[in-house]
């Protein structure tokens, strides 16, 4: 039997929903001739929704353990109930539906899911265990990839861990790569962060020395992290959530221009105005944390007269998955970096 290519047959409720905007998905093991089951070895938690979880259990890693399995035996999926977000999976393909033999994968292949977890179907037999500081989370379980989950085989060159933690944010380096040209100047909100030190890589590679790279970082420790990385042209301590400490200190930093385009990778609530604060009339904000309030994003904006476009950060976009993994490719730093982190 054949399923809706996008997975609406596995919503419980509300019916007529998609699975990611579902509050239960079935998450059975029967599989659809338009599915692919896999055995799960690793997920990769969304940033925010980690730190959420982190902040709750008290970093109480079977607080965390019990949680996800709570979160996944009501819901069928792990989609965190106050971020909204999910995260990504790795692990080893056991079945192939019937209507999608002639896909380039076959049984056994080890494959990172490249679309949330917050609409992929999952069952967790067993946390084995919480990597506090890697947002990672080892089980024993299973998940579904319908017809439209796009996924990646992982390199043989990469270890797979460390491939999952890039894969996982993938969409922000890529997104930079298209927005960001030459001769531009670009502020990057927790610059320090995983998603951060791709985008200020590929950011540093596509504004060249005629622009400006700057990151705007909480962390003292992940703020010297880029400037040892020599991953920007500035780096200012500020905290995101205070938007004209943010705005004085990049309106300094440009002599008033302010940035063609900004990224925000901050995990923690409340740093829309920060971003839209220091982005020139008719440049570009890009949303990718997953903590954003596009609410407040969008009447902010209004409220201090910003003509501006204002991105959603989608995951997605094609060939983001090669262009992040180039990254380990092309700096031995980074690299080392994320061995050292995810390893």
């Amino acid at each position: 039997m054949k399923g809706c290519p996008f997975g609406s047959h596995r919503v419980i409720e509300p019916l007529g929903f998609l699975p990611q905007a579902a509050r239960k998905i079935d998450n059975s093991e029967d599989l659809y001739d338009n599915e692919i089951s896999v055995d799960v070895e690793t997920l990769n938690v969304d940033s925010a929704s980690f730190t959420q979880m982190r902040e709750a259990c008290k970093d109480d890693e079977l607080g965390i353990a019990a949680m996800i399995i709570d979160i996944v035996n009501n819901r069928g999926k792990l989609q965190n109930p106050v971020t909204g977000s999910g995260g990504m999976l790795i692990g080893r393909v056991s079945r192939i539906g019937e209507a999608l033999k002639d896909r380039k994968l076959e049984v056994g292949d080890r494959i990172a899911s490249l679309v949330s977890l917050s609409l992929t179907p999952l069952k967790i037999e067993r946390i084995l265990k919480v990597h506090l500081e890697k947002d990672q989370v080892d089980v024993e379980g299973k998940a579904i990839l319908f017809e439209s989950g796009i996924y990646a085989k992982l390199p043989l060159d990469i270890p797979a861990k460390m491939a999952l933690a890039v894969l996982d944010v993938a969409g922000a380096p890529a997104q930079v790569d298209k927005l960001v040209q030459r001769g531009m100047s670009v502020a990057i909100l927790g610059g320090g962060g995983k998603s951060g030190v791709l985008c200020c890589y590929q950011a540093m590679k596509k504004c060249g020395d005629s622009g400006k790279v700057i990151v705007v970082e909480y962390s003292e420790e992940n703020a010297k992290r880029i400037r040892e990385l020599n991953l920007a042209h500035e780096v200012v301590i500020a905290d995101a959530t205070k938007p004209l400490e943010v705005y004085n200190k990049i309106h300094e930093l440009t002599a008033g221009k302010l940035c063609d385009v900004v990224v925000n990778n901050v995990n923690v609530p409340n740093t829309e105005m920060s971003s839209i604060l220091v982005t020139k009339n008719e440049g570009i904000v890009y949303f990718f944390s997953m903590a954003t309030s596009f609410t407040r994003a969008a009447l902010g904006a209004e409220g201090v007269g910003k003509d501006i476009t204002m991105i959603i950060g989608n995951g997605y976009t094609k060939g983001h998955d090669e262009l992040a993994l180039d990254i380990l490719r092309e700096s031995d730093s980074i690299r080392r970096l994320f061995q050292k982190l995810y390893i």
